[in-house]
């Protein structure tokens, strides 16, 4: 097989979307399958992309110029894409790209399949233009339309996808964690006190980009209320992006690490004792996971993602999204219950065991070589 992927994003801001793909194209080349990959780049990538990575002409987003928009496909990666004849193109964002590689597809019968990363019609509630929710879901829906398959990394997802009549034929690639990295065996008392934290001090992790759709707000509010309860606790706060400075402001006495990676990000989960993730734009969220895998309870918004993952009363709390007082009441009995953060960081840990990278992207490939040979047949047939 020769496999074609399109990405919007597929090594210039570092995220879960273009880590996921990373991941998938470096287990294609290990089994031996052709991939190129067709995104916008950056004079400054945020790491060393896996496989062939082909570039294609694009603009900053306006107001989130970190993000780049890609300007379809011009001749020269068209001729590209014909000179590499691929078995299947794997599509991962409704842009402009990814509807010219679909109609290139389609034209030439390829196999077209889509995954889907993110929320993108929930973004703009954050920015004060959920006008456009509407005008961007019928988008997605013309988009994931007439694909052969569409992949959600979780089953919440996928549910959402059936029911917003976005597509019928959704099959899962779940998503993988390292146990190298994120195990509760790196903890660090030492890393901890680096930072000025107390031994017993119970210290409430969020890891995420910095940017208002991660769920900011709720963070904000959430840290002021712990506060006023007077709940002994340490919030630390670990990512970077152009909202820093506007949670900075809000939660002063939270600490702020920037970007982590590998090991030094895997200390920081199991160096923690709770997790909040409040974010209700997942579709699978892998810090979640991640934290899951490090010994940690969680507690989360009940969403897409989270509520794949969370066993309510069991490895953590799914709470209702934006319930401030909930969001509160979760973590305060986590932060004050040594014993209840054991057993359900206990139970995370086990929960987190079986997601392992190769295995699910075995899963994908496997699906990749059906369609491939289902299209072949039905080509030789007619």
């Amino acid at each position: 097989m020769r496999i074609a992927v399109f990405s919007g994003n597929y090594n210039y801001v570092k995220d879960g979307a273009n880590q996921a793909l990373n991941r998938l194209v470096a287990r294609l080349e290990t089994r031996g399958v052709g991939v190129r990959v067709y995104s916008p780049v950056s004079k400054t990538p945020a790491f060393e992309p896996a496989g062939t990575l082909v570039p294609v002409p694009s603009l900053p987003i306006p107001g989130r110029g970190e993000y780049r928009f890609a300007l379809g496909l011009p001749a020269a990666q068209s001729r590209d894409l014909a000179n590499f004849a691929p078995s299947l193109v794997h599509l991962s964002a409704p842009d402009w790209l990814g509807h010219a590689a679909k109609s290139w597809a389609r034209k030439n019968n390829i196999p077209a399949i889509a995954s889907v990363h993110t929320r993108f019609e929930t973004y703009f509630d954050y920015y004060h233009a959920g006008y456009a929710r509407r005008i961007i879901e019928r988008i997605l829906r013309s988009f994931y339309s007439g694909l052969d398959e569409i992949y959600a990394p979780s089953e919440s997802m996928a549910t959402v996808l059936r029911e917003a009549n976005y597509a019928t034929q959704v099959e899962l690639w779940s998503r993988g964690v390292d146990h190298h990295i994120f195990s509760p065996q790196a903890r660090s008392l030492a890393w901890r006190r680096s930072l000025g934290i107390a031994d017993d001090m119970p210290v409430i992790l969020f890891v995420a980009r910095l940017v208002l759709e991660k769920g900011l707000d709720v963070l904000a509010e959430v840290g002021a209320e712990l506060a006023r309860r007077n709940v002994r606790h340490r919030l630390l706060v670990v990512g970077d992006g152009p909202a820093r400075g506007w949670i900075a402001e809000r939660l002063p006495d939270a600490i702020y690490t920037g970007f982590l990676t590998s090991t030094d990000l895997g200390c920081a989960y199991a160096s923690s004792d709770i997790f909040f993730n409040p974010s209700i734009t997942e579709t699978f969220g892998n810090v979640t996971l991640e934290a899951m895998a490090s010994g940690l309870p969680v507690v989360a918004a009940a969403a897409t993602g989270s509520s794949s993952l969370v066993e309510d009363q069991v490895t953590g709390r799914l709470t209702p999204p934006c319930d401030i007082a909930a969001f509160v009441d979760a973590l305060e009995h986590y932060a004050v219950d040594a014993d209840a953060r054991a057993a359900a960081g206990a139970a995370g840990h086990a929960r987190a065991l079986p997601y392992d990278w190769d295995r699910i992207n075995d899963v994908v490939i496997e699906r990749y070589q059906q369609l491939v040979t289902a299209t072949r047949a039905r080509s030789g047939s007619g």
